[in-house]
């Protein structure tokens, strides 16, 4: 069974990575420009796929990295560095003006699931359980923990109020999420469902919330893993929920994308063909009043928010596993077409792409001017407007 100009500021880099927090690190400063990172697969701990990064309407190729396997794993981006992990095994730091590697980590195993960036941390884990907290700057190993699963889906992380730690949250093929302390690697809570956990966690800093292939949403408490409630989706969940606003969307195996109030825990909408669609695999971006998620059906579908219609529906020469990314009024995603794509949030309508000629999944990291994004041609490419 089977992710305006800027403004330069001195900053704590936590505060910089992670505004919504209320906790203050005095660690470090750095000067930096905060539309030149990307944390966390999909943007944010909510999971949005939504940034007011800005992007030319023609963008070309400005570098690319060769790893040594197919890149289904989805890039984060910080210290004006690109962090991604490959089949190869391996997580690489690569320079983001240049493409130039910066280090590598041999993780002993296939890597598809995203790094997180945290402080000064990376948090990735690869298929034979191994997850791993790595220096962000050097590469060298913090601490590891050794779960009994696949390692599939990103890690997440949470500050939840009164708390002096930040959480880590990862799941795993074992049915079990799991919650570390950031900087110790000591396990906070588990919590096991009946089946593998593919997809990354969300959280608003109160629930965590994640999709499995038992076909449940779930919904924890992020202070101590306790079991809030679920909602049956209506078939396995491969990839991962976005959280905005106490609703939850997420697309599952039977052809369905599905918004569940996560307070009420029961759905309010459901979007698809009433005989069956095609799978879900993406997950989805969610806007101000659009959502948008990918289908095997070859098709991006753009739906509203509120009540779940069709708006339009874009269509690739592929599946589109890759999630995609709202970046103002243009949504960016890839293809098993092996193609890039950039169409508007309106009405759809293909503003620009760009033939790499190997299937993409991953979904891409974007910041001011530029979109890095991993192809199964073992390699990293970035696209910007070249200033």
């Amino acid at each position: 069974m089977i992710q305006h100009k800027s403004i330069t500021f001195i900053i704590v880099f936590f505060s910089l990575l992670c505004g919504c927090s209320e906790k203050k690190h005095t660690e470090r400063t750095t000067e930096y420009h905060v539309t030149e990172v990307w944390p966390v697969f999909r943007s944010d701990f909510n999971l949005s796929g939504v940034t007011d990064a800005q992007l030319p309407d023609t963008m070309k190729s400005l570098w690319s990295f060769k790893t040594g396997g197919p890149v289904i794993s989805s890039p984060v981006i910080g210290f004006r560095t690109v962090y991604i992990g490959s089949t190869d095994g391996k997580v690489y730091a690569i320079g983001l003006r240049d493409g130039k590697k910066t280090w590598e980590f041999d993780t002993g195993d296939d890597i598809e699931a995203s790094p997180m960036l945290l402080d000064q941390t990376i948090y990735i884990g690869n298929l034979r359980g191994n997850f791993f907290a790595l220096d962000a700057q050097t590469g060298r190993a913090r601490w590891t923990y050794k779960i009994d699963g696949d390692i599939m889906g990103s890690a997440n992380w949470v500050n939840v109020p009164g708390s002096p730690k930040n959480l880590v949250l990862v799941g795993s093929y074992d049915t079990k999420m799991y919650c570390f302390e950031s900087d110790t690697g000591n396990l906070k809570w588990t919590y096991e469902t009946n089946y593998y956990i593919n997809g990354a966690p969300a959280t608003d800093g109160h629930n965590v919330v994640f999709g499995g292939c038992d076909e449940q949403l779930h919904i924890l408490s992020a202070m101590d893993g306790t079991k809030k409630g679920e909602v049956w989706a209506g078939s396995y969940i491969a990839g991962s929920a976005a959280l905005v606003d106490n609703r939850a969307y997420v697309g599952h195996y039977g052809g369905k994308l599905v918004c569940i109030d996560v307070v009420d825990r029961k759905i309010v909408w459901e979007y698809g063909d009433k005989e069956g669609g095609s799978e879900f695999f993406s997950s989805p971006a969610v806007g101000k009043d659009k959502v948008l998620i990918g289908s095997r059906d070859n098709f991006l579908h753009c739906v509203d928010r509120k009540t779940g219609q069709m708006i339009w529906k874009f269509q690739t020469r592929g599946e589109v596993d890759s999630s995609p990314v709202i970046v103002n009024d243009k949504v960016v995603f890839g293809s098993s077409d092996g193609r890039f794509y950039m169409v508007t949030l309106e009405d759809g309508k293909e503003v620009w792409s760009y033939e790499i000629g190997s299937s993409i999944t991953g979904s891409p990291a974007v910041i001011d001017g530029m979109i890095v994004i991993g192809a199964e041609d073992g390699r990293v490419y970035a696209f910007g407007d070249g200033t």
